[in-house]
């Protein structure tokens, strides 16, 4: 038989022939070794420039001594952590091996073909592949226009209409990757009341820990009130331990029990279950870290805006900024210059680059970076 004889691609399930594979953007790696000891400034992947918190270091290094053992499969130390938190019960917490793998499963478990998967336009791009993945029909209910307050965030009001019989599944992200924003706490609860009950609505919360804005709240409040709520959270933004993917989902007992059944064995590894239990730990390191995320934040969001930029609101360790038609051309020359910006037209929004904040060091430098190229 010949080595091309077989076509892969027909073999695939229908789903599956229709995706493109996530793009992570630049080859990073290459891109190191090419800076060396100049370095590269990394601001495209929305990482934590503080790193974890000290306490982590000893527990990763005495968990080194246990790699020949399997890790915990039922993540029970950090499952207590977590469930006293957020005051519930154990059995109401998922671990995944980062959020991204039970966004996926929940399109896996409760959407499939004849389904539809709701979400909003610039919203997280693995909403749309999770959908595809699962044989589900994607909907993209329009974002709020660029002039509003939130601009380009979601609009509950056009995702709550876009919501049909055939609908299973809604994604949520607030605050909102890639544009930064977010809805109140009223406005979320005002769209819960209107979605139907066996519709399962996912606020997937990655950047919860980084907001500070006086009407932002978490949906956690709300699980004991609506079953179908999911809360996703992660490890790798404000507790700085992307590099260990762990994530976890707060969910009613009975959809973790469904869920229970298509986790992998061990999805979270040992050293990244005694790492999270540790961050979560040390609420005072998390404190203090977020607090110099928002202060980088505001300034280089005035700088930026200074220069002429269009920036969008953010209550993440990101923002969205709008240079125009040379929003292209401009990450290039970033580029060569050791900076790595995070390009949008995969979202739809190709005047504009995303840019994770760095520390007072890493903004100053990728400044004198912009004010050379523009």
């Amino acid at each position: 038989m010949s080595l091309d004889a077989i076509d892969f691609e027909r073999l695939a399930s229908d789903g599956i022939r229709g995706l493109r594979a996530y793009d992570p953007g630049h080859d990073l790696v290459a891109l190191r070794h090419r800076f060396g000891a100049q370095g590269l400034l990394e601001l495209g992947s929305n990482e934590n420039p503080y790193g974890p918190s000290p306490r982590v270091r000893d527990v990763v290094l005495a968990a080194l001594d246990s790699l020949h053992i399997y890790p915990d499969p039922l993540g029970g130390e950090l499952k207590r952590a977590l469930a006293t938190k957020h005051g519930v019960a154990m059995d109401c917490i998922l671990l995944g091996n980062g959020s991204h793998e039970l966004l996926m499963q929940f399109a896996q478990v409760f959407s499939g073909p004849g389904s539809d998967v709701v979400a909003a336009q610039y919203g997280f791009s693995v909403y749309a592949l999770a959908a595809q993945a699962a044989g589900a029909r994607f909907v993209a209910a329009p974002a709020l226009p660029r002039d509003h307050a939130m601009p380009r965030g979601h609009d509950l009001d056009a995702i709550a209409a876009a919501i049909a019989p055939s609908t299973r599944l809604v994604y949520l992200a607030n605050p909102n990757n890639p544009t930064g924003t977010w809805f109140d706490r009223d406005a979320l609860a005002g769209f819960l009341q209107r979605t139907p009950a066996d519709v399962l609505v996912v606020i997937d919360e990655a950047y919860a820990e980084l907001a500070d804005a006086p009407d932002y709240a978490s949906a956690l409040s709300m699980l004991d009130r609506h079953p179908n709520l999911i809360i996703t959270r992660t490890f790798s933004k404000a507790y700085a331990l992307a590099g260990l993917r762990i994530g976890y989902a707060v969910a009613h007992p009975g959809l973790v029990a469904v869920m229970e059944r298509v986790r992998e064995s061990f999805n979270v590894n040992s050293v990244g279950l005694a790492a999270a239990a540790a961050a979560l730990a040390d609420e005072a390191y998390l404190q203090a870290t977020s607090a110099y995320n928002a202060r980088e934040r505001d300034a280089l969001a005035d700088a930026l805006r200074q220069r002429g930029i269009f920036v969008y609101p953010s209550q993440t360790n990101f923002l969205l900024a709008e240079f125009g038609p040379r929003s292209i051309e401009l990450e290039r020359e970033l580029v060569v210059r050791g900076v790595v910006l995070r390009p949008m037209a995969g979202y739809g929004l190709a005047e504009c680059l995303r840019i994770s904040v760095g520390d007072a060091a890493g903004n100053k430098r990728l400044l004198q970076a912009l004010d050379e190229v523009l």
